[in-house]
């Protein structure tokens, strides 16, 4: 049987305590979809957590209806959530089979014994309670966030994420393969049965391993198959190689014939992964820099309930930047988002916690702003982090794109709550709008030290389900966490914000491999990494804008991203692609000039002052251009008058120029030396008209990135018949040209298909998410559209003064 995915879900806001009940009357309950965020449906308020978003929270209740066929009934029944977020509590035909505080988490249950087969209906209802919504330090959603499952399987199979694919010894030649499989037999009788693994690459088997083994009723058992392949295909980030794992479990009868039990899918990557503490990291034998970003897991207007050709989009984008890897802030992420790591070759940081046993402070006015609440996983971190721990360990193993596993963020951020008399001597990140207290040593705080003794625990969790990856943490505070043990027990050291440090702790650390686990966008962060042969990488904090961790009202998120919620680049996309990226390019990117000639004392405020793609200026007014390019020397053309070619400065980070504004076409070609008569890159801007007109395009990925993995890909994507689709609206003048500084109000419509929700990226703009009208932000606006596989869709977009568009999707 394929798995049954349940999407057709009802919903009732607020408490019913009857609901659990499988007769309830849910007629007047919402028909809604899941994936689901009830928190995104909601207006925004300056009532709510500035921390999470300034939306509610609440009590929610789901409930739907399955049906199972009758050649079932001797198959175990499971059930499957990928994420509730949070305190869930399930009932199966009003049975109660358990709770899961942790939203994050992915969980199933065993309904065998509660379900019921033929014309007779099956009834799942969950309570999802998130009455505590100042529980975390960014935005969170609410509800059944992530997809949910029903699978039968026979009595003898494999255990719930039991299969372990390994590769420990590879190269170009041959692969050792070790594959630990955990057998369990549910039956009343012994079962003697074959295990068999097929490796298959492009439909083709390359290895099969068979052993046989003898089961006792109720036994569980781990097994290991071993074998060699050779010329086996890397997994690598330019060459994403993933070798299909089929498991096969077999019933040998007495007439020695075999039967059929069970059979499981994995997609599996052969590749080697080694951090050296004077080298840096290495991917199958070869040096590569981290080039990673942090991202959190929500999508602007559609919240936490986010589908996988969400974050395709998303990811197509940071590839194009040069990024190589992500880091899964600060909790387990959607398992499809990791399918398409896989799938694309990103190396991926899997993080588990941003708290431990003791809270952290959460803002509700605003960041930093005094009193904080502590509510969040702290008060379920004594009962649960095991096996929240080794849930995530099991579930994401088999990932080729995962290299390590961080068991904390930031977990030693100093007196946030943790402390120790060492720090009345350091200075450290502490904000400086901290009140006097937060700065000093307070001996009523949780000890420091105790740090040490949690981080080998949890590190301990780890490498019980997976010996084979290193494991790491997000250091805040190293002047004080390097004397008191917490970073012994990691295999890779990760700093955030730190770089100043690197050189001094590499000498104290001989043996220990550093990175920088969370950094800045400066151009002296990336100096770090590039220029130290023995960092292995840097994630920039973030890769996208995110809801939540808002500085106050009417501001309800980060814009800490160099992508926006709605996925659109920001001037410093191009800008890191300019360090980043191998392919050549150049962008052109423009601001009024500053009054005050550049020095040391305000380098740091030019190098964050804001650019913009927009050349529209009062005529003869000075004008700042920074060209960013990854090649040497760049030529501007202003209405093809040449102002010189310039070499690249790379104390600067681009190559500057100025002119007194003058409306027309700015040109930049970029060249790979000074006297190279045939550009290599070049970039084009115009000053734009009036807005009359709106371009629309449907998003779908590059053909590049689809080399690899084409039907995987697809498969990932797949959403019970339906098709997600991305309209990408500019509003253009008359000439075509794109109208930057535009904010019009839109309305779209949709004929044939549903409205998920339309994104700006504009997080100071307060109208509902739920609204089919939104302003453009800089030009620019997002649909989210489904609609099915088979049949047209339209989508009209209708504006004051511009012109209506339609597009057939």
């Amino acid at each position: 049987m394929n798995d049954i995915r349940l999407s057709k879900w009802k919903f009732h806001y607020n408490d019913c305590p009857d609901a659990w009940y499988k007769d309830f009357d849910d007629c007047s309950c919402e028909e809604v979809t899941v994936p689901h965020d009830w928190s995104v449906h909601m207006p925004f308020s300056k009532e709510y957590s500035s921390g999470t978003g300034y939306l509610a929270g609440g009590i929610g209740w789901y409930r739907t209806e399955f049906y199972l066929p009758e050649e079932l009934k001797n198959k175990r029944i499971y059930i499957t959530f990928d994420g509730v977020y949070k305190n869930s509590q399930v009932w199966c035909n009003s049975y109660h089979l358990g709770k899961r505080p942790f939203g994050y988490a992915t969980f199933r249950y065993d309904i065998t014994s509660q379900a019921v087969f033929g014309d007779q209906v099956n009834v799942i209802s969950v309570k999802v309670d998130h009455w505590d919504i100042s529980d975390s330090r960014w935005f969170t959603g609410s509800g059944i966030t992530r997809k949910v499952t029903i699978t039968a399987e026979e009595s003898v199979h494999a255990d719930y994420n039991g299969v372990f694919f390994t590769a420990p010894k590879v190269d170009k030649d041959n692969a050792d393969i070790l594959i630990h499989t955990t057998l369990l037999n549910e039956s009343s009788q012994k079962a003697e049965i074959t295990l068999s693994h097929h490796l298959r690459y492009d439909g083709k088997t390359y290895l099969t391993l068979n052993t046989f083994h003898s089961l006792s009723a109720g036994e569980k058992k781990q097994v290991t198959s071993e074998g060699n392949l050779l010329s086996p295909k890397l997994w690598s980030v330019e060459e994403p190689s993933l070798y299909q794992l089929v498991t096969e479990i077999k019933a040998i009868s007495a007439e020695d014939s075999y039967e059929s039990l069970q059979r499981y899918e994995t997609m599996v990557g052969i590749r080697s992964i080694l951090f050296t503490p004077d080298k840096g990291f290495f991917l199958n034998g070869e040096s590569l820099k981290l080039k990673g970003v942090c991202v959190h897991h929500d999508a602007g207007c559609l919240g936490a309930a986010v589908l996988p050709s969400v974050w395709l989009r998303r990811l197509e984008r940071l590839k194009e930047m040069g990024c190589n890897s992500i880091r899964m802030s600060h909790n387990p992420h959607m398992p499809e988002l990791y399918d398409l790591c896989d799938a694309m070759g990103f190396l991926v940081m899997d993080e588990a916690f941003d708290e431990w046993e003791n809270p952290k402070n959460k803002w509700w006015t605003g960041h930093n702003v005094y009193p904080p609440r502590h509510q969040g996983y702290a008060e379920d971190f004594p009962l649960w982090h095991e096996k929240d721990l080794t849930d995530l360990i099991l579930r994401d193993r088999n990932h080729p794109s995962i290299i390590m596993w961080s068991i904390g963020n930031e977990i030693d951020y100093p007196n946030d709550p943790y402390c120790h008399p060492l720090f009345e001597s350091m200075t450290g990140n502490n904000d400086k709008n901290k009140p006097a207290a937060e700065r000093m040593y307070n001996p009523s705080k949780p000890n420091a030290e105790r740090l040490s003794v949690l981080s080998a625990h949890l590190t301990g969790i780890v490498k019980q389900s997976d010996p084979t990856r290193p494991v790491t943490a997000a250091v805040a505070f190293p002047e004080l966490s390097t004397y008191i043990g917490y970073i012994d027990p990691f295999d890779v050291v990760g700093y955030n914000y730190k770089e100043q440090w690197y050189e001094q702790d590499h000498k104290r650390f001989p043996d220990k491999p550093f990175l920088g686990s969370e950094n800045s966008h400066s151009l002296s962060a990336w100096k770090a990494v590039r220029d130290l042969e023995y960092i292995s990488g840097q994630y920039l904090w973030t890769g996208i804008d995110y809801l939540g961790e808002a500085h106050g009202w009417p501001v309800r998120g980060s814009s800490a991203g160099i992508l926006t919620t709605a996925g659109f680049e920001k001037t410093s996309y191009f800008r890191r692609k300019s360090f980043w990226s191998l392919t050549p390019f150049v962008y052109i990117s423009t601001a009024r000039e500053d009054k005050e000639p550049f020095s040391e004392a305000n380098k740091h405020e030019r190098e964050w002052k804001e650019m913009h793609r927009s050349y529209h200026y009062i005529p003869g007014e000075s004008i700042e251009i920074r060209c960013y390019t990854n090649l040497p020397f760049a030529e501007l053309f202003v209405n093809n008058k040449s102002l010189g070619r310039k070499a690249y400065n790379d104390n600067l980070g681009y190559i500057p120029f100025t002119l007194p504004f003058e409306a027309g076409e700015l040109k930049a070609y970029a060249y790979t030396d000074a006297e190279a008569h045939k550009e290599s890159a070049s970039d084009f801007l115009h000053t734009n008209g009036a807005p009359c007109g709106l371009e629309l395009k449907c998003w779908s990925p590059e053909e590049k990135l689809l080399t690899f993995n084409k039907d995987y890909i697809s498969s990932i994507l797949s959403y019970d018949g339906l098709l997600l689709k991305q309209i990408e609206i500019t509003v253009v003048d008359g000439e075509g040209y794109p109208c930057h500084s535009d904010s019009t109000l839109l309305s779209v419509s949709i004929k044939g298909g549903t409205l998920l929700g339309l994104d700006n990226g504009n997080l100071s703009d307060l109208r509902e998410y739920s609204s089919s009208e939104r302003r453009v932000y800089n030009g620019k606006l997002l649909v989210y559209a489904v609609v099915p596989e088979e049949g047209a869709a339209v989508l009209t977009v209708t504006g004051n003064c511009l012109k209506e568009e339609n597009i057939i999707l």
